[in-house]
């Protein structure tokens, strides 16, 4: 029975994933454990935990009579509320023996259900359990109109009305194409309903929502690809949504979008827009080769059609980032499937580090990555980015750079906001807009992306080069070879800067080569750390890897390299 495919597999001590055969009238100290287990599973979910009713430890599907069922869930909702969460239940699944299963003559038992329940607290030093997804995919594709019907709760007319909301410039409203990065939000409440600008404002959704997912709309156009890996690798979402356009498949820069987001190691879903303009028969044909390029020697991935809420819930709760990649197929004009993706993202886990290791790095000195700089009047100098390390409080003194020379200098934290509400604390791991000064009001210091917020303990300028080593993968070089003296945009975190490589360790580098490279930016020192990921690209050349070595940029020649004239105006 363990091989029936309607069982689950066996249960993992870690995780936020619990299985339970039955919660019938335990004693208090029972009740106690469960609590304390109860506990531990939201811990490991980050505020969120999955309970399975009527299933033992090894996956089998026994399933409960209804009294049964009854009373296991009323001992879980009394272990939640003892620990404030809230309870709803996603599905229940009738496991119910059928009769050729039976021996002959056998009576046949009673119905026998099992119980998928999500329980969701937000955790103590949180306002809300928060996701990032970044949208990818070609232009053209329906990236921009899809978001603006999940974030308006309104369908679109089939002309693009519903992403005119999401465009922050005219020529994107008159071209219909997205150049920048734009941020938008979703709540879901404790019962799992979207909450989203269809009735409500920004301000009631960050208020009610108890889960709020931050979708980050990128430029699927080639012309905008420096925006786009900036997107991935400043903001660092959590998972990578791949839209793909039903009547034209996964071509153009949605293949190049896809191996970025591999080469980053996110997450991935595919989400298949405008059904409603092709035939069955095309839609089989894009489907089929989305799938055959998840698994390909380039992705090697396990792609799931999701066709029910069965499907979309199972598929939220286990989604495993190393292996399954889910496909939805939706319309956006006449809202197919939109409901499964709005029910997948209810459930899906924040796929992060678990909340010890956040924990941690509360406990190490404040490092934040600016992602954009804003001079707002009466207000002065607001940062935003993603705090990587520490917390932040207002009040803080920090220091802020590298400046073009390399130096940092001390700023006072004068006010915190996330997602455009006040706040009092920044923890490890949350996007934010700190309001800073400078102290002894100096203005001749010029606010950058690409600079760092950081603790004096961190001693940043240590860590702050005009040079470094990267282990790097050659992914694709129309030309020979790549030498010594060759110059490409790096792409470091929230670092976007051209740099020549000064050094090999072999003569010369091709396609699907690795070598340790040393690098040097053109204009000016970065903060850079040990370990941090790096894509670089010029032109069709495109290659990855990871730093593993920076050197002190007061040790190192002050003199930039040559920079030819195609380069002159990305540097």
């Amino acid at each position: 029975m363990a091989g029936d495919p309607s069982n689950l597999p066996p249960e993992d001590e870690e995780g936020n994933v619990e299985y339970k055969l039955k919660l019938v009238n335990p004693t208090a100290s029972r009740l106690q454990h469960l609590v304390t287990q109860l506990k531990w599973r939201l811990r490991e979910g980050q505020g969120e935990a999955i309970y399975e009713i009527g299933v033992e430890d090894d996956g089998v599907c026994k399933g409960l009579s209804d009294n049964e069922l009854q009373a296991s869930l009323a001992t879980l909702r009394s272990m939640a509320d003892f620990l404030g969460a809230s309870m709803v239940i996603l599905r229940e699944r009738d496991v119910t023996p059928e009769p050729e299963s039976l021996s002959e003559g056998a009576v046949r038992p009673p119905r026998h259900r099992i119980a998928e329940v999500l329980l969701r607290k937000v955790p103590d030093n949180q306002q809300f359990i928060e996701l990032r997804v970044a949208v990818l995919g070609c232009a053209d594709a329906g990236k921009s109109t899809l978001l603006g019907v999940l974030t308006q709760g309104e369908l679109d007319n089939g002309r693009g009305k519903a992403r005119l909301n999401l465009f922050r410039h005219l020529h994107e409203v008159q071209t219909g194409r997205t150049s920048s990065i734009s941020l938008d939000v979703v709540g879901f409440d404790e019962t799992g309903e979207m909450i989203n600008y269809a009735e409500h404002s920004l301000e009631e959704v960050v208020e009610k929502a108890k889960k709020l997912v931050t979708l980050i709309d990128l430029a699927g156009h080639h012309k905008y690809l420096k925006t786009t890996i900036y997107g991935l690798t400043g903001h660092k979402p959590h998972f990578v949504m791949l839209v793909v356009a039903a009547n034209t498949g996964p071509v153009g820069t949605a293949r190049e979008h896809l191996g970025l987001a591999m080469a980053l190691n996110f997450p991935v879903i595919v989400v298949v827009t405008k059904a409603d303009v092709v035939t069955p028969v095309v839609l089989n044909r894009t489907l089929t080769s989305v799938e055959t390029l998840l698994k390909g020697p380039g992705c090697k991935r396990f792609p799931l059609r999701i066709n029910s809420v069965d499907d979309a819930m199972g598929a939220g709760q286990a989604f495993d980032h190393r292996g399954v990649v889910p496909i939805f197929v939706v319309s956006s004009v006449t809202g197919q499937n939109l409901d499964l993706l709005e029910r997948f993202l209810n459930v899906l886990p924040p796929n992060g580090l678990a909340l010890k290791d956040q924990d941690e790095l509360c406990q190490k000195p404040t490092l934040m990555h600016i992602d954009e700089i804003f001079n707002v009047p009466q207000i002065g100098i607001v940062a935003c980015g993603l705090l990587n390390d520490g917390v932040v409080r207002e009040g803080d003194e920090l220091l802020a750079g590298p400046d073009t020379n390399g130096a940092f200098h001390p700023v006072i934290v004068d006010s915190l906001q996330r997602n455009k509400q006040p706040c009092r604390v920044v923890r490890a791991g949350q996007a934010a807009s700190v309001s800073i000064s400078f102290v002894n009001n100096r203005t001749d210091v010029l606010m950058r992306k690409g600079m760092v917020l950081a603790a004096k303990e961190l001693r940043p300028k240590e860590r702050t080069c005009r040079e470094f080593e990267a282990r790097v993968y050659i992914l694709f070089h129309p030309s020979p070879e790549i030498c010594c003296g060759f110059q490409t945009t790096v792409h470091i975190g929230n670092v976007c800067q051209t740099a020549t490589i000064v050094k090999i360790d072999k003569d010369s580098l091709k396609p699907g080569d690795s070598a340790t490279v040393r690098f040097c930016f053109y204009r000016q020192p970065e903060f850079v750390v040990e370990g941090a990921r790096l894509i670089f690209r010029e032109g069709k050349t495109k290659g990855m890897g990871e730093v593993t070595r920076v050197f002190d940029h007061t040790s190192t020649s002050s003199a930039s390299p040559p920079i030819s004239k195609k380069h002159q105006r990305t540097a």
